[in-house]
């Protein structure tokens, strides 16, 4: 199978996945306050413990399945991965109470490696030249799968705030059907290692990170970026109803606006930014305007404003693919799936510390405080801060990376 045919298998099965979990999005805030028997604003701190429990899963499982990877191929991790997100769903769905809420959720933490495997696919079958237009192509069906399934769960969740997860299980299992059928094997047998439960653990690939010297300031980065980022994740639904009281549907629209530029970013412009910049001058962009728009969300006070912060907000996602660009093209072929599953590691440590940090602050900032005085926008001021950081820290390792 060609490189171009394995991208468009790979594009299609990450733009199902991403369906489903933009469909649940505008109405997972309702679902937690309803099983939780709580107001929507009393429901920030159950959210964000919902929200850091699939994280958590995420961090323990995903060195262990980018190993099983890298010994048993992308095919049947991705697809085992699939058909967790499904049984997820479909718990969340039926949920009685808060407590089989986060079962649901750890579930899928646990099976949830389907963008570890695809970046490790992606790897597989890319080269040097087109490799961080390829990792631009995950953000791009990332977009365009979260532009249909905002849409529909902010208009179905309007109706009843559970019918998004059913139509959101249904998905994941259509895409574990396409998946079976159609998705090729991308590691050959030649190129796979054996399986260590002592390298593929949580501990094991943190300590494997000593390995990626070279690259030890860029998993900083990866952590910060989107450390940074689950201000957005966490906070859009509660920032946009309490403050300027969008309902479901028009959240979802919002969403859905920010995934077609996402899509258009990352899957049109990414490719051509690196070309012309670099990899390493097109992460400090990407870098550069995430602070911008982090801070202009922040303090924005009309509606119409977030609106015109969504183009900028989409150009932020040059910065991931080419730093882990830079990451994938100096680690050895065999080793991928190890280093995708250390990547997804940190990002999942991120989202759990991210959550309950920016949801606390949202609360402290807004719940029995005096109308005049709140303060919505405080996880994006921190977010913002983050990114600050992160920026530092990349300009340090690519300096010690020349030298």
């Amino acid at each position: 199978m060609t490189s171009k045919n394995a991208m468009a298998f790979i594009f299609i099965t990450i733009m199902i996945d991403s369906t489903g979990l933009g469909i649940i999005i505008p109405s997972l805030p309702s679902l937690v306050a309803e099983t939780a028997n709580v107001t929507l604003e009393e429901s920030t701190v159950y959210f964000g413990w919902i929200i850091g429990s699939y994280a958590f899963m995420q961090f323990l499982f995903s060195p262990i399945m980018g190993g099983l990877s890298d010994r048993y191929g992308r095919r049947p991790v991705l697809l085992f991965s699939l058909f967790g997100l499904g049984v997820d769903y479909l718990f969340m769905y039926f949920a009685p109470s808060l407590v089989w809420l986060v079962i649901g959720r750890c579930i899928s933490g646990m099976f949830g490696a389907s963008f570890t495997t695809a970046s490790a696919y992606i790897a597989d079958v890319s080269n040097k030249e087109n490799k961080t237009k390829n990792f631009g192509m995950v953000g791009a069906a990332f977009g365009v799968g979260f532009v249909f399934g905002t849409a529909i769960g902010g208009l179905v969740g309007d109706f009843d705030p559970r019918s998004p997860f059913l139509v959101a299980a249904g998905l994941s299992l259509l895409n574990l059907t396409y998946g079976f059928f159609v998705l090729k094997e991308s590691l050959p047998v030649s190129k796979r290692r054996r399986f260590s439960l002592k390298r593929s653990n949580p501990i094991g690939a943190v300590k494997q990170m000593r390995k990626y010297k070279a690259l030890a300031g860029l998993f900083l980065v990866i952590f910060l970026y989107y450390l940074a980022g689950t201000a957005i994740h966490v906070s859009w639904v509660y920032y946009t109803a309490e403050k300027f009281s969008w309902s479901l549907s028009e959240v979802g629209i919002s969403l859905a606006i920010v995934g077609v530029c996402i899509a258009v970013v990352q899957g049109g412009l990414t490719g051509l930014f690196a070309r012309a910049y670099g990899d390493i001058k097109t992460a400090f962009i990407g870098l550069f305007i995430f602070v911008f728009a982090l801070v202009g969300i922040a303090f924005a006070t009309e509606g119409w404003m977030l609106y015109a912060l969504m183009i900028p907000y989409a150009f932020t996602g040059l910065a991931s693919p080419a730093i882990k660009a830079i990451m994938s093209n100096n680690t050895i072929e065999e080793e991928q799936g190890e280093l995708q599953g250390s990547i997804t590691s940190i990002i999942s440590v991120a989202e759990i510390i991210g959550p309950l940090t920016m949801m606390w602050l949202f609360a402290y900032t807004t719940i029995d405080v005096a109308e005049g005085s709140k303060f919505y926008g405080s996880p994006f001021l921190l977010g913002s801060a983050f990114v600050v950081l992160a920026t530092v820290v990349f300009a340090v390792a690519m300096k010690r990376k020349k030298q």
